[in-house]
């Protein structure tokens, strides 16, 4: 059985994200929050991947690759953010969400699902607006109607 491109071009922006952050820390990087907002180009590569993939099988309908791009974007978010939670609570919990940067988007002290749910809320925003400008860049290469 083959797997959606969308899931498996999702599962690659996972992937990516994933050993991007444990990079950082083993590094030591991981405080520093700039570095955290890069994450953003794993899911570029994986929507403009799945956007390849379908102009190589002939889909170019506008709105079906603005849906396949969405839902590859989603399905990386949905994984990173499950794989963080997953991630927290093998580290610690509360207390390792404490030690993530303060001044990225929390001030207080954020629980694991609230950070979690915070997190997957700003991915969702991050993964329109990225399927946006990918259907922007790949606007001409689609039929006009």
């Amino acid at each position: 059985m083959k797997l959606p491109k969308e899931i498996t071009n999702g599962f690659l922006i996972f992937l990516g994200i994933g050993i991007y952050f444990l990079l950082m820390n083993v590094l030591g990087l991981a405080d520093l929050f700039y570095l955290r907002t890069l994450n953003v180009f794993f899911i570029f590569w994986g929507v403009n991947r799945t956007m390849q993939m379908n102009l190589r099988e002939g889909e170019t309908d506008f709105l079906s690759n603005a849906i396949s791009a969405m839902t590859t974007s989603v399905v990386g978010v949905c994984m990173s953010v499950f794989g963080l939670l997953v991630y927290s609570y093998a580290r610690g919990g509360d207390a390792y969400v404490k030690t993530l940067s303060q001044t990225f988007m929390f001030g207080g002290n954020p629980s694991v699902p609230t950070y979690c749910i915070c997190l997957l809320f700003e991915g969702i925003a991050s993964s329109v607006i990225v399927t946006l400008m990918m259907m922007l860049i790949w606007s001409n290469k689609y039929a006009a109607d």
